[in-house]
C-alpha cells in the first residue's frame, strides 16, 4: 500500500499535472484550497477561531501567521491533538541520541534548525509523508523511478520523512554534520552516490577534497540544500564537478521550489500557493507567503516566511508556467541597514548587494564571511588563493564603497579578520545581522 501512494503520487507530479498557463493553474489551486478550507479546517481549533467571519472567497487576504503564532498555538493548530510537550520531547531525544525514527504512532515529529532564532516544530501523518515522497523523487531524480540510484543526503538531522524516498531501486544514505567532515570521505568513495544532497558548505568541502584526490565521485546529480547557494559555491562546485549544481528549497513549512533541468528554480506551485509579500517591487524581491494544500496534519495556510526571494526577470527557457526564481537571497533579518549619505535615515541593503561587493572585487576569493556589527561596522572574513592579502582587502573596500555609494549610503568602515570556518551542523550565512535594527529608523 505505501509503494502505491509513493506511485500514485509520482506519476501525478511527473506526468498529470501539466498546466498550459497561469490562469488554468490557479483555478486548479483554488480548488485545492477550497478542498483544505472544507476538510481541514474544520478539524483546527486555532484555525476555525482565527478564521471566524471569514469566507473561502477572501482566502488570498486572511490574517497571516508566522513560526511565532504557529508555535505558540501549536496544541490547537494542528489536527490530530499532540501538544508542542510531546513533539518537543520526541523530537530533543532525537537530536541527543542521533535515532531519528521514533515517532508518536504515525506521526513522524521534526525539528527545525532554528536560523530565525526559534526552532520550529513539524508533524507529518504517514500519508502526507509517502505523498511527500512521491512529489520529491518525481521532481529530483534525473531518470526515472524505476531506475537505480544511491542518494547521499547530508543534513544536521535524518527524520523518517527523508528515508520514505528509500524505495524499490532507490537507495539512501543518511550523512550526519555532526560527524567530523574528514570521516564522510571514505564512506563515500566505497558507496559511490549517483545523487549528493548536501549543504553548500559541504558540497564545498567536497568538491575541495575531490580537487585535491582524496575525493573520487561521480554523481550524475548534485542537489544544494538547507543553505542560501552563494555564486562564489555555485561556480566552484560546478567546476569541480562538471555540472549543474541544482537546488531543493525545502523547509518546515513545505516543500517550496526545485530546480528545472536549465538550472532554474521553480516554485512549486502544484504543491503549495506562495503569494508574494513585496519588500522591492524595482528589485523584484519579496517575501513568500505559503499555502500547503498537501498538509493536513499541521495545515499552513497564509503562512510568511522570512526568506528573501528574488523573481526572475526573464522566462525560462523549460517554459514552466511555475515562477521562476533568480535567487533565495537568505532571511529578511539579514538584509543590513546603513545610515543615508543624506539623510538621518537607514537605507536596506539586501544580501545579493553584499555578496555582490564581494564578487565584483576582482581579487583571488575562496571563502567568505560578512558581518554587520554596527550600522557603519562591517566585519569581512576572507580566505584567498594566493595573492596578497593587502591588495584583496584594498580591492573589497573599494568595491564595496563603490556599492554603497550607489545605494546613498555612508561609507561603512570595514574590520578584517582571518576565515576559520568549516563545514558542521550549524547552517552558514555569509552575510548576517548582528546588530538590533529600529525599524522606525529604517528607509
Amino acid at each position: 500500500m505505501e509503494k502505491i501512494i509513493i506511485l500514485k503520487e509520482y506519476l501525478c507530479t511527473r506526468y498529470r499535472r501539466r498546466f498550459r498557463s497561469r490562469e488554468q493553474l490557479e483555478a486548479w489551486q483554488n480548488k485545492q484550497v477550497e478542498k483544505l478550507w472544507n476538510d481541514v479546517l474544520p478539524r483546527s481549533p486555532f484555525y476555525r477561531e482565527y478564521y471566524q467571519g471569514f469566507s473561502f472567497q477572501e482566502w488570498r487576504n486572511l490574517p497571516l501567521i508566522n513560526k511565532k503564532i504557529m508555535m505558540e498555538q501549536f496544541d490547537y493548530l494542528n489536527t490530530v491533538g499532540i501538544s508542542q510537550d510531546e513533539a518537543l520531547k520526541v523530537a530533543l531525544k532525537a537530536e541527543e541520541t542521533r535515532n531519528f525514527s521514533p515517532m508518536i504512532g504515525e506521526m513522524t515529529v521534526g525539528l527545525s534548525s532554528g536560523t530565525s532564532g526559534h526552532r520550529g516544530i513539524f508533524l507529518i501523518s504517514k500519508e502526507e509523508r509517502l505523498r511527500w515522497a512521491g512529489a520529491m523523487l518525481a521532481k529530483v531524480l534525473p531518470t526515472s523511478l524505476f531506475s537505480k540510484h544511491r542518494v547521499s543526503f547530508f543534513l544536521r538531522a535524518n527524520s523518517n520523512l527523508y528515508t520514505s524516498v528509500k524505495q524499490g531501486n532507490i537507495q539512501f544514505r543518511y550523512f550526519d554534520l555532526i560527524r567530523p567532515v574528514e570521516e564522510h570521505l571514505t564512506e563515500l568513495n566505497s558507496w559511490q552516490p549517483t545523487i549528493l544532497v548536501a549543504p553548500p558548505s559541504m558540497l564545498r568541502f567536497l568538491a575541495e577534497a575531490q580537487q585535491q584526490g582524496d575525493l573520487s565521485i561521480h554523481p550524475q546529480k548534485i542537489i544544494s540544500v538547507a543553505e542560501v547557494l552563494d555564486p562564489i559555491d555555485q561556480q566552484r562546485i560546478s567546476e569541480v564537478f562538471g555540472q549543474i549544481v541544482h537546488q531543493v528549497y525545502q523547509c518546515t513549512e513545505g516543500f517550496l521550489a526545485v530546480t528545472c533541468s536549465y538550472g532554474t528554480l521553480h516554485l512549486n506551485e502544484d504543491l503549495v500557493v506562495i503569494q508574494k509579500d513585496v519588500l522591492d517591487p524595482a528589485l523584484r524581491k519579496f517575501a513568500p507567503i505559503v499555502t500547503d494544500f498537501s498538509r493536513f496534519t499541521q495545515p499552513i495556510i497564509r503562512y510568511r516566511l522570512d526568506d528573501i526571494l528574488t523573481e526572475k526577470k526573464d522566462p525560462c527557457p523549460c517554459g514552466s508556467v511555475y515562477l521562476a526564481i533568480e535567487q533565495i537571497e537568505g532571511r529578511c533579518d539579514d538584509i543590513f541597514y546603513l545610515p543615508s549619505a543624506t539623510s538621518e535615515k537607514l537605507i536596506p541593503v539586501f544580501p545579493d548587494f553584499i555578496r555582490r561587493a564581494i564578487i565584483t572585487a576582482r581579487a583571488p576569493i575562496e571563502e567568505y564571511l560578512v558581518i554587520q556589527h554596527q550600522p557603519n561596522l562591517l566585519e569581512v572574513s576572507l580566505q584567498i588563493k594566493g595573492g596578497d592579502l593587502a591588495a584583496t582587502q584594498a580591492a573589497v573596500t573599494q568595491s564595496f564603497q563603490h556599492v554603497l555609494q550607489q545605494l546613498g549610503c555612508q561609507q561603512a568602515q570595514l574590520t578584517f579578520t582571518p576565515y576559520t570556518r568549516k563545514p558542521s551542523a550549524v547552517k552558514l550565512r555569509r552575510v548576517e545581522r548582528k546588530c538590533f535594527i529600529e525599524q522606525d529608523k529604517a528607509k
